[in-house]
């Protein structure tokens, strides 16, 4: 179904900033002809010049942080500080591939009989990135550097809801200097997805967003043999063992569920804590978000600001009227402050069981969930009693314990007495439900390239192989 109109909302003020029209069939055609030629030309280009533009794009970042964290607060509502530590990262990894990325796509020697075999990594072409709008820069960013580093172009679909961060993202690489269109933005809904993963100059997809959005772009995928890396939903455990350092993993607590008002798939979503400790947790827990300042997203003093549609919110107040009526308790927070903006004040439940919904659903926002173990292996079992898969965190002071617990938690990522991030260095991605492929890292760099094996034979006065005849 196409859209009539792109509007850009600021959701603490409800108020429209912008209104685009989306692109047409026509508009489409030239930016994919145009996208095709930059890749092109772009694949012939070497290496070491592609890593130029990063480190320009990365300049650029930093020279603009000001209006683009100005923009993404405006366009979602983080909190400007937030806002500006995202644009930093960006800038990271755009600094990391440009340094690290060329010794990592250069071609492996492999030992054979032959004279010079070897692995090469060749770009595929052009990867459509349909992205959504809660980190509406740096989910860009953890894809764009490596993609385009490896040789490859990039056709954005990003979310609606986000169109000037959009916009904005093209212009850094046009900027950068980049063959122009290599970086194309298209103002589109979901509909126009289909036909685009149909279109022939489009080679591989990457998705973040929500399971069931990803199953099905997935399979239209599948259909055309286009490979995928697909981040998706997750309800990050955050388990807490009786010997863990309570207070410092209580005030990590706050950080992991609220940053971002709770609107990130890597927010840390089921607290699970020993009985032992459980009460001294919960009520640090709880303490720690009372105090956190609800507002305008814009004052360097708010800690949480609005989420980002209405309907989000409307999600949030039902998944806890469910659980509380099936027995948890709310310690803090739950209620709607009066006023315009998409509000919520931040919450803690407590005596949550895993078939309640702020457990068993991905709740994406500032509620978090305490669950009780009696036990480390009942806190493992807990902890993987979903079905995503996409992080968690192990708070213990035993670390022998902890290297021994690692294996059996089904996650992408785990996290030892610290909150679950991306990081340019490391490869970040999920099982189960939360999707498949990485992103970041050497898997990242190399995850949109033709691994390819080249085998070198002993020269024979220019015969065929013999093995050709």
């Amino acid at each position: 179904m196409s859209v009539r109109q792109i509007n850009s909302v600021n959701p603490a003020t409800e108020q429209v900033l912008a209104r685009f029209d989306p692109h047409s069939p026509a508009q489409i055609e030239t930016a994919l002809e145009r996208a095709t030629a930059a890749a092109g030309q772009w694949r012939s280009t070497p290496v070491d010049v592609r890593a130029k533009h990063l480190e320009r794009a990365a300049a650029l970042l930093r020279a603009d942080r000001n209006r683009l964290a100005t923009l993404i607060t405006e366009e979602m509502g983080k909190p400007i500080a937030e806002a500006e530590a995202e644009v930093e990262k960006c800038a990271w990894c755009c600094d990391y591939y440009a340094s690290e990325g060329p010794a990592l796509l250069a071609g492996q020697p492999v030992a054979t009989a032959a004279t010079r075999s070897h692995i090469a990594y060749d770009p595929l072409g052009l990867v459509l990135a349909v992205m959504p709008w809660n980190f509406p820069l740096w989910q860009v960013f953890r894809f764009a550097p490596p993609a385009l580093l490896a040789g490859n172009g990039a056709v954005l679909k990003h979310a609606s809801n986000v169109p000037r961060c959009a916009l904005a993202i093209a212009d850094i690489w046009d900027r950068a200097g980049c063959p122009p269109g290599l970086f194309t933005t298209l103002l589109v809904g979901p509909g126009a997805v289909p036909d685009l993963l149909a279109d022939d100059r489009i080679h591989a997809l990457t998705l973040t967003g929500s399971t069931e959005v990803g199953a099905a772009v997935a399979a239209m995928a599948a259909q055309h043999l286009k490979p995928q890396v697909l981040e998706l939903g997750g309800s990050d455990p955050f388990i807490v063992l009786a010997d863990a350092d309570v207070p410092a993993a209580a005030a990590a607590a706050v950080t992991a569920r609220m940053l971002n008002t709770g609107q990130s798939c890597i927010s840390a979503k089921r607290f699970i804590v020993e009985d032992a400790v459980a009460d001294e947790f919960t009520e640090a827990f709880a303490a720690g978000v009372a105090a956190l300042t609800v507002g305008d997203p814009l004052d360097r003093g708010t800690r949480v600001g609005p989420l980002a549609r209405a309907g989000i919110r409307a999600d949030l107040i039902d998944q806890v009227a469910r659980s509380v009526a099936a027995g948890a308790r709310v310690v803090t927070g739950a209620t709607v402050p009066d006023g315009p903006g998409f509000y919520f004040q931040p919450a803690v439940l407590d005596q949550v069981t895993p078939a309640m919904a702020v457990a068993a659903e991905e709740t994406f926002g500032p509620v978090a969930a305490v669950l009780r173990a009696k036990d480390p292996a009942e806190a493992v079992d807990l902890a993987n009693a979903t079905e995503f898969g996409l992080g968690a965190a192990l708070w213990t002071t035993d670390l022998d314990r902890a290297d021994h617990i690692v294996p059996h938690i089904d996650a992408g990522a785990v996290f030892i007495n610290g909150i679950v991030a991306s990081d340019p260095r490391l490869p970040f991605g999920g099982v189960k439900r939360s999707g498949y492929g990485r992103e970041l890292g050497a898997f990242g760099l190399r995850q949109f390239t033709n691994v390819k094996s080249v085998w070198v034979g002993p020269a024979r006065n220019g015969q065929d192989h013999p093995l050709s005849e």
